[in-house]
């Protein structure tokens, strides 16, 4: 009785998702749903797993990056940064493409959020794209896929999450994401010269740049790379830890922006207020998750799921390729937060159980995610940079086939090339 009551809030639970409810009333209808109808199961309980799940110390980070994300946006931070990449990148094929590309992966380390980072760029790039001669899918695809490169670029929220949901080092995860952001920065960028060659997209100057040149670039950005540098030189040798990290980062950009002097006390009470806004809607979405997260561990689901799956599957490879396809369908209809704080409670264990090493398996949960992220029918990317750039979402499928290609290639060598995750941390560690 009580296993039916389970999976009937779980079919409560996804039946607004797939409507486009907001997840943490999806979430919430589920938990409702069993502590209503289960005579054994205490109300008051409900309320006390959704207040205890935002009682976790590592998620107080949040707030603070994202604050932090937020002030590097309104500071002039990213200006100087597209500055010194459109030096850098300036004899590549496709030029403000390459541009795009590498601002994403810089800025990932700042904001640590993607849909900020694909509704600036949106703005800022895509118009001199299209000036350059760049079709408007061309365009908004490099931008779309640009992002996702963010999530996996410390401080990514997805790995905050992550780390405090599974119990993995959140500073481990931030230097894993480093190499993993990289890898996929460098071959999106070769691709992207690939296609840009066949289609004439050329480079934006006609000669290399010069040592001062580039110099001359850097200085203005230099301040703003110490950011990324400072959270990981930090939290390694042990001066603060990750959650700490967010409170320095915070201060680190309101400082910018007053050296700056473009971070006005306006932008700081509208960067605050877009800070409670976003803190806000995840946390929400984790309290509810964590009443649900009650109800499957009171019924054994997660248990029961392991044993099922050790009993049928004795490879640990097939069970990764079976966790990728189903991570790939649930991000076409799931919002990545949502999907971490649901799903990583029943698969991190079943991992472990395989003998994957924890690093590694958060990462193909969260690189899943950030292509879901551009995958229809709910890829927010996808919607936010067409709905700005004014793309038709055919367009953009069309322009976007090899790059989905190519994500599928890199989430290939995630799955079964562990030292890509794991060779860094050996390194620093």
């Amino acid at each position: 009785m009580s296993i039916s009551l389970a999976g009937l809030a779980i079919a409560v639970l996804l039946l607004p998702l797939f409507l486009k409810v907001p997840v943490f009333i999806s979430l919430m209808a589920g938990s409702i749903t069993y502590f209503v109808l289960s005579p054994s199961a205490n109300q008051m309980i409900m309320v006390q797993r959704f207040a205890a799940g935002l009682e976790s110390v590592p998620l107080l980070a949040i707030p603070f990056f994202v604050c932090a994300g937020i002030f590097m946006n309104s500071s002039g931070v990213t200006a100087r940064i597209m500055t010194f990449c459109n030096v850098i990148t300036s004899r590549l094929w496709g030029g403000l493409a390459q541009v795009n590309i590498l601002l994403s992966t810089l800025m990932g380390g700042l904001s640590g959020s993607n849909l900020a980072d694909a509704a600036m760029q949106s703005k800022m790039v895509v118009p001199e794209m299209e000036k350059r001669g760049m079709s408007k899918s061309f365009s908004t695809v490099v931008t779309a896929f640009s992002s996702t490169i963010t999530p996996l670029i410390p401080p990514g929220i997805g790995m905050i999450l992550y780390g405090s949901i599974a119990n993995v080092s959140i500073g481990k995860l931030f230097m894993a994401g480093i190499a993993v952001g990289a890898t996929l920065c460098v071959i999106m960028m070769l691709l992207t010269s690939v296609i840009a060659h066949r289609r004439g997209y050329g480079p934006t100057r006609d000669r290399m740049p010069g040592l001062m040149e580039i110099l001359s670039a850097f200085k203005p950005a230099f301040l703003p790379f110490c950011l990324p540098v400072i959270i990981i030189g930090g939290i390694r040798i042990g001066v603060f830890t990750p959650t700490e990290a967010g409170a320095v980062a915070v201060f680190y950009a309101a400082f910018l922006g007053l050296l700056y002097r473009e971070l006005s006390l306006s932008k700081v009470l509208v960067s605050i207020k877009d800070t409670v806004i976003v803190t806000a809607t995840i946390m929400l979405i984790v309290g509810g998750a964590s009443a649900l997260a009650w109800v499957l561990t009171r019924e054994q689901i997660p248990q029961t799921l392991t044993m099922w799956m050790i009993n049928t599957i004795s490879n640990k490879y097939l069970f990764l390729i079976l966790v990728n396809v189903f991570l790939l369908i649930v991000g076409m209809f799931i919002e990545g937060n949502a999907a971490t704080v649901i799903l990583v409670p029943l698969l991190a264990p079943i991992a472990r159980a395989y003998g994957i090493d924890d690093i590694q398996f958060a990462f193909v949960f969260i690189f899943n995610m950030a292509v879901g992220a551009i995958t229809p029918p709910m890829g927010t990317l996808m919607f936010v940079t067409c709905g700005i750039t004014k793309c038709k979402i055919k367009d953009f499928l069309q322009e976007a086939v090899p790059y989905f290609g190519m994500m599928l290639f890199c989430l290939l060598l995630i799955t079964f090339v562990p030292w890509l995750t794991a060779g860094f941390i050996s390194l620093m560690y």
